[in-house]
């Protein structure tokens, strides 16, 4: 039974990282391409970073470690943000 439960869990997050795909995508479209590939190596690289942090913060269950990946995630959006504006 345990086994079963944690292929349910598994296919969860499967289909959460592709909602969170898919919307990063959306978001994308709406902003002007970027020329310069550093930019884009930048914001693939906090992108990536965006969603291990989350998924950390999905499986933490100590109050203080969920106060600290809230405010890395809150500073990685605030950086993915400034190299869309630029």
């Amino acid at each position: 039974m345990g086994d079963a439960g944690e292929g349910l869990v598994d296919a969860e997050a499967r289909i959460q990282e592709r909602i969170e795909e898919l919307q990063f995508e959306r978001e994308q479209a709406h902003y002007r391409p970027v020329a310069n590939p550093e930019q884009v190596r930048k914001l693939e690289s906090l992108r990536l970073a965006h969603k291990e942090l989350s998924r950390q913060l999905e499986t933490s269950t100590h109050a203080a470690r969920k106060q600290q990946l809230s405010a890395a995630l809150a500073d990685l959006e605030r950086q993915m943000a400034q190299l869309r504006d630029q």
